[in-house]
């Protein structure tokens, strides 16, 4: 079991609300809360239903959903059978450039959704080609951002 402060607690709670207003159901959220929040890098399946108070059934849903979307990793350490989960992924640069990819696909999508509606909603159409304009600027701008910070920080 991880021993938390009551602000820690506290922050777990807002992570897990920030990530439910995200989409995710609520366990998801409070288990990257607690990945977060933890002083511990790696944190074992036994010690996040432990700490959480959470059923063996919901904690490997979440952890399997946050594996699937690769939002946090595992390792396993010699002699030892379990998984240890993290959420400061290494790789997370890549992630984020993974990221602009999935929005430039969705901006494809919504060009050609405009393209197949045709001049019968002129507002509406506007409205969708200033968002997927900006997408697409976006995709193109992060990555040389992302470069240039890398770049910076290793100077």
């Amino acid at each position: 079991m991880v021993n938390l402060n009551q602000e820690q607690k506290q922050l777990i709670e807002k992570i897990g609300i920030y990530h439910e207003q995200q989409g995710f159901p609520p366990v998801v959220g409070r288990i990257m809360g607690l990945l977060f929040v933890a002083d511990k890098q790696y944190l074992s399946f036994e010690e996040i239903i432990e700490t959480l108070g959470i059923s063996k059934s919901a904690t490997s849903n979440a952890l399997n959903l946050l594996l699937q979307v690769r939002i946090i990793e595992y390792t396993t350490f010699s002699g030892d059978r379990k998984r240890y989960f993290s959420a400061l992924r290494e790789n997370w640069h890549e992630e984020v450039i993974s990221k602009m990819n999935s929005i430039l696909a969705m901006s494809k999508l919504m060009r050609q959704a405009n393209e197949l509606r045709g001049d019968a909603n002129p507002k509406m159409n506007q409205l969708v080609q200033d968002r997927f304009e900006f997408m697409e600027y976006l995709s193109s701008q992060v990555p040389l951002l992302m470069e240039k910070w890398l770049k910076e920080r290793k100077a």
